[in-house]
């Protein structure tokens, strides 16, 4: 085919500049003045062309006749070429590529799964987002659906639950031939009809934001940096659910005897009580030798992170199904002390949570200053919380961003840890735990109070650090729970 072009364009231009010269020749014989000073530097003198009219014609004759010879060398050298403009080999099958050779792209007008997959309600990770399962998919269809799905897709159904939150039914597929799940999903939604996959989604995931844990038996600055103990002569969180959802819990803990209400495990793994999930509930609800936030509260714990390979996490799927579950059972604050990528399907049942008139709060995370946002705190619907030490500064790995809305101490905070043990922990986690503890304060002292007047409380009256007023990296400063306590009294 690039044999064919080239001669093409060379027969065109030699017989182009045939037909010029000949003009051009004829023209010279007439005038033989003008052709003297185009030689020379400097325009012709105004001459009368006569034959003017004949150059341009020859000109015009010139032209068809080229593209006439052209299309009719082209034809004879690609006797089978299309209209497309590309050569097939015999039997209509593209020609092969050479051994290792990336496959040759499609044209951008050329419909493909790529376009299918922009469905609504089917998305996929942005180019360079890692963190999801890498053989599995989250989908919404009914229940119906799922054999036909299986039995045309080299996937297997894992586990469905219906959300009431959203009232979506889920199911969670595990892919089985190595494909992508992107790729996956591109396929899937540019074969099958919106009636039987209604949204698609990798099964992203989620890490606590946790700095790291060490074991000690220090004394506590913290609630005396938030001002707690004179805030719970006003409230200590009597009686309101508070949702944590995280690894698993040790319920046998001394300071947490009493303080779990309900448990629920969104992941089947068998787990061991973790540091993690341990320590956030006492950072909201220790009631013995230490002194949580909100000591009078009742912690609906959801187990929906899992311990791997010495690290912990969870995924979309457990965290749906944990935050329907604290939804249902009347949670008015859920605790989110992870972090990780934006997530339709989560972002999605966070609005729904927040209309229900739940408190969301999550923790900013620990990715450090250069960092993108980091989700659910970045939800424009939850809490975001960053962490600061014992001397009001920033934790140096917190992230900033303009979705800071609080901070709280969380470096070197003591809390409970597993086999009756404390730790002393540090990052945006904890300091995401001591601020449900105190809504729940919020709460107690004035029921009535939206998850938005919630927010304006902690607020209006943080104590600001940093740069004066609202900033990136404080947001509206440290909480003052007594302060904020008393703003919460009913008129």
């Amino acid at each position: 085919m690039r044999g064919a072009a080239l001669i093409r364009v060379l027969l065109a231009v030699v017989i182009v500049a045939a037909g010029v010269d000949a003009a051009h020749a004829q023209r010279c014989s007439l005038q033989d003045v003008e052709c003297r000073f185009r030689r020379t530097e400097g325009p012709p003198p105004t001459l009368p062309s006569p034959d003017s009219g004949k150059a341009v014609g020859a000109y015009i004759v010139g032209a068809i006749v080229t593209a006439i010879i052209a299309a009719v060398i082209q034809r004879q050298l690609s006797p089978d070429q299309g209209t497309s403009g590309q050569s097939s080999p015999p039997g209509g099958q593209p020609p092969s590529a050479a051994p290792g050779a990336a496959p040759p792209a499609a044209p951008p007008s050329a419909p493909g799964p790529s376009i299918a997959a922009l469905r609504s309600g089917c998305t996929v990770p942005p180019v360079g987002e890692t963190r999801f399962v890498s053989n599995e998919m989250i989908m919404d269809m009914p229940a119906d659906a799922a054999s036909a799905i299986a039995s045309r897709h080299p996937v297997t159904l894992v586990e469905s639950t219906t959300l009431q939150l959203t009232g979506r039914t889920l199911s969670r597929w595990r892919i089985e031939d190595g494909t992508p799940p992107a790729a996956m999903i591109r396929t899937i939604c540019g074969s099958e009809p919106a009636r039987l996959v209604a949204r698609a989604q990798v099964n992203f995931v989620y890490i606590p934001a946790q700095q790291g844990t060490v074991p000690i038996n220090a004394e506590q600055y913290a609630p005396q940096k938030l001002e707690l103990p004179e805030a719970h002569r006003l409230a200590t969180g009597n009686r309101v659910p508070i949702a944590v959802i995280d690894s698993e819990v040790d319920a046998s803990h001394p300071d947490l005897a009493g303080a779990i209400t309900a448990n629920f495990e969104a992941s089947a793994d068998a787990e061991r009580p973790h540091p993690h999930g341990t320590g956030m509930a006492g950072a909201i609800a220790a009631r013995r030798s230490m002194l949580g936030a909100a000591p009078g509260s009742g912690l609906l714990t959801v187990r929906a992170f899992s311990t791997r390979a010495n690290t912990v996490e969870g995924t979309t799927f457990n965290i749906l199904k944990g935050l329907d579950w604290a939804a249902e059972h009347g949670a008015r604050v859920v605790n989110m002390s992870f972090a990780g990528p934006s997530d339709p399907g989560l972002r999605d049942a966070l609005q729904k949570a927040y209309r229900k008139g739940v408190v969301l709060i999550a923790a900013a995370g620990n990715a450090g200053p250069n960092s993108p946002p980091q989700y659910p705190a970045a939800d424009p619907n939850v809490i975001a919380v960053t962490a600061t030490d014992a001397n009001d500064r920033l934790f140096r790995g917190a992230n900033r961003g303009n979705y800071i809305a609080v901070a709280a101490p969380g470096v070197d905070i003591l809390a409970p840890a597993p086999d009756g043990t404390y730790q002393l922990t540090t990052g945006t986690s904890v300091a995401a735990a001591e601020v449900s503890g105190i809504a729940a304060l919020l709460i107690e002292r004035n029921p009535s109070l939206t998850p938005s007047a919630v927010r304006k409380i902690l607020m209006d009256t943080a104590k600001d650090l940093g740069p004066k007023g609202r900033d990136r990296d404080y947001g509206a400063g440290l909480v003052n729970a007594l302060q904020a306590v008393e703003s919460a009294k009913p008129r």
